[in-house]
């Protein structure tokens, strides 16, 4: 065999292999577009478009773990352990009739007892359209009160709700119509309303409340003002009768009318103490008073420490102490 002939056999060797693997050759799928979490910044911090959608979403929540101690009004004392876990989830979005939102919360609390409690329940979920709400809402009753833990008044303030609340930068108002059905056989409404403004330092607000069935209402006033280092609070309440929004005080049966003042002592920067006193009288005549002291410390970022101690002296029966000390994680 001569160089020639050797040199074209191995040219159509080449030629072969390269067009089987020519024939044979792969191609590798282009990858699919990845679309990445984007951040939302048009309803505040922490809430980020569901991919796909022009709907911003905001997860967020809480647990609370702490012991309660007491002293009941024969003189025994007891403490129990509890926890608390709350999860939230909440949504936002333009539209040519408003933003549209929606708000759901998951709660399960659990006092370490052998039967245990851990249900988890619906304790939030509504839609709102600019200012309106419906579904089931923690109303504005839940801010009646002071920043204690000593002051009682309103019994509920979480219903099956529809609401409309309007708000600007010193005024706000609302009015809602509650379902109290919980409280009575068959269906039965309320109707409750608040209105706030804001004068300099100073919050005034006024409550109001109407139990159809019953045929009784409340009403509550209060004043919250910044004074040197803290916030000074102030409110009275009075109802016309028992009715499904006012609680009843141990001893006196439903609350006619309270009266609370507490201060929020900004010690440091992370460290709030707060002492309160108060005063009920019951529908029968019966009355009571109370004070407490709170402490709180901003561990870090949602990290808080909290405790408190809490007197109770009514009229007719033993004085009592009660109080607890918990850790809350918010996220």
């Amino acid at each position: 065999m001569n160089i020639k002939s050797l040199l074209l056999g191995s040219a159509a060797a080449l030629a072969v292999v390269s067009g089987a693997q020519a024939a044979d050759a792969i191609v590798a799928a282009e990858p699919e577009p990845m679309e990445y979490v984007r951040v939302c910044d048009a309803f505040g911090t922490g809430y980020f478009y569901i991919p796909g959608t022009e709907t911003c979403l905001k997860i967020g929540g809480e647990i609370r773990a702490g012991v309660s101690f007491g002293e009941d009004l024969s003189g025994g004392s007891s403490w129990q352990s509890n926890v608390r876990a709350r999860l939230a989830f909440e949504t936002k979005s333009d539209s040519e009739i408003g933003t549209i939102g929606t708000y759901i919360r998951i709660q399960s609390t659990n006092t370490g007892e052998v039967s245990g409690d851990s249900t988890v329940g619906l304790d939030q979920a509504y839609i709102s359209v600019g200012g309106f709400r419906v579904g089931k809402i923690t109303t504005w009753l839940d801010d009646v009160g002071t920043a204690s833990e000593g002051d009682a008044f309103i019994n509920d303030a979480n219903f099956n709700t529809v609401t409309y609340a309007y708000a600007s930068d010193a005024f706000a108002i609302g009015l809602g119509v509650d379902d109290l059905s919980a409280y009575y056989v068959g269906s039965k409404i309320g109707v409750q309303g608040y209105a706030s403004a804001t004068l300099g330092v100073a919050t005034m607000t006024l409550w109001g409340a109407y139990d159809f069935e019953g045929e009784e209402g409340l009403v509550v006033g209060e004043i919250a003002a910044d004074l040197g280092p803290g916030a000074f609070e102030l409110y009275g309440a009075y109802s016309t009768g028992a009715n499904a929004y006012v609680a009843s005080a141990r001893t006196i049966g439903a609350i006619e009318w309270t009266v609370g003042a507490a201060y929020a002592l900004k010690a440091t920067e992370k460290l709030t103490i707060t002492p309160s006193v108060n005063y009920w009288e019951g529908q029968t005549g019966i009355d009571a008073w109370g004070a407490g002291l709170l402490a709180e410390y901003q561990l870090a970022s949602g990290l808080k420490a909290s405790a408190t101690v809490d007197y109770y002296d009514p009229d007719t029966a033993n004085d009592s102490w009660s109080g607890f000390v918990r850790l809350t994680r918010s996220f």
